[in-house]
């Protein structure tokens, strides 16, 4: 089995689908691996680390010849694929509601992609998991960007001159991101409070040493959702939230907002009002930006100036920290294929539960029910 490992060529991203180590282990389990020319200089690794761990390491259309498996970080170009070995998987971050012309382009060409974002949230499946393992840093990134642009200090210091208050931090949205930015704000030595829709996420807010703020009037979501990710609320709860946001907003000097619907917009969390009432020098750092933003005004991979608070449209963010995402993501891509891996066949063999459900295509086909609804 020839596994292909693929150069980035989406503008800003800097990550790999594969390191020396994954690369390794794929050879370890009887593969051949073929890395493209520069496939990993953006994440500090050279192509005569790939050599060193046993990979060729060559041009894309050599790389593709005759693969039975392309691996990358996001999707490519359909264009750009050829040679590679009839029935070929790809499997990458697909995003597959947002590119699904690009998804057709994969059945026409006979590939079987999978997509690793609809990796299912079952224990098993965890350490497969792209999202989470990417918005762990995202979410700790997020809170050094907004240090960054917040022109004073974060932890209260005391000094002979007088003392400087804590940065307040809100955290909208308390997942694998949210978590982690509350633990790094905490780390900073801001004072922290969170919200979320799921009620279950209370005590996790607590454990981390942040206040939680709630609807009360108004029930959420009990437990975590369905696949652990939030739905959409009632006008109603809506309502709610938005009126205890208000109250709380305006004294907080750092949000992060990190809310996500899958196959549909980002909730909507903060209103131009809302953000009018923020004192000057605020920062809001909006990770779901590329998904139609939380925070109104915000614009994906620009940072704006309104009412006197810095708007960062985050994008990409696991990008600036491509060393390490790349080594989780790596790993994502290695555990998931390992663990299906036939050695009779000398290739993976996907079960029914996560075959289904990370299938795009198959046979020239879109199968997967998600995109056939």
């Amino acid at each position: 089995m020839r596994i292909a490992v693929l150069r980035e060529l989406a503008p800003g991203e800097t990550r790999v689908a594969a390191t020396p180590e994954t690369v390794k282990k794929f050879i370890g389990l009887g593969a051949e691996v073929a890395v493209e020319t520069g496939a990993g200089e953006q994440a500090s690794i050279a192509d005569a680390d790939y050599a060193a761990a046993g990979a060729s390491v060559a041009s894309r259309a050599d790389v593709l010849k005759g693969a039975g498996i392309i691996l990358a970080i996001q999707g490519p170009d359909p264009q750009g694929l050829s040679g590679f070995a009839d029935g070929a998987w790809l499997a990458a971050g697909l995003n597959p509601f947002g590119e699904r012309a690009r998804v057709d382009e994969y059945a026409k060409l006979g590939l079987e992609a999978l997509a690793m974002e609809f990796m299912p949230r079952i224990t098993r499946a965890q350490s497969m998991d792209i999202l989470s393992s990417q918005a762990n840093l995202a979410g700790y990134k997020a809170v050094l960007m907004a240090a960054n642009a917040y022109g004073r200090a974060f932890p209260m210091m005391m000094t002979a001159a007088g003392t400087v208050s804590a940065a307040k931090t809100f955290i909208m949205g308390v997942g694998v991101a949210g978590l982690q930015a509350i633990a790094t704000a905490r780390r900073l030595g801001a004072q922290v409070s969170a919200t979320d829709v799921r009620s279950a996420t209370k005590e996790q807010i607590l454990s981390l040493g942040a206040k939680p703020i709630f609807v009360e009037s108004v029930a959420g979501i009990e437990g975590e959702g369905a696949g652990g990710y939030a739905t959409e609320m009632s006008d109603e709860y809506k309502a709610a939230q938005a009126e205890l946001v208000s109250s709380h907003i305006a004294k907080q000097d750092i949000v992060i907002t990190t809310a996500l619907i899958p196959g549909r917009p980002a909730p909507r969390l903060i209103s131009d009002a809302q953000l009018a009432t923020m004192r000057a020098g605020s920062v809001i750092v909006d990770m779901a930006a590329e998904s139609g933003g939380n925070v109104e005004g915000s614009v994906s991979g620009e940072t704006r100036r309104i009412h006197g608070v810095t708007v960062i449209g985050a994008q990409n963010i696991a990008a600036l920290m491509p060393a390490d995402t790349s080594a989780l993501f790596s790993r994502n891509l290695f555990n998931f294929l390992s663990a299906f891996w036939d050695k009779e066949q000398g290739r993976p063999v996907l079960d029914e539960e996560i075959g289904n459900a990370v299938r795009l295509t198959q046979g020239g086909k879109v199968v997967n029910e998600r995109l056939l609804g």
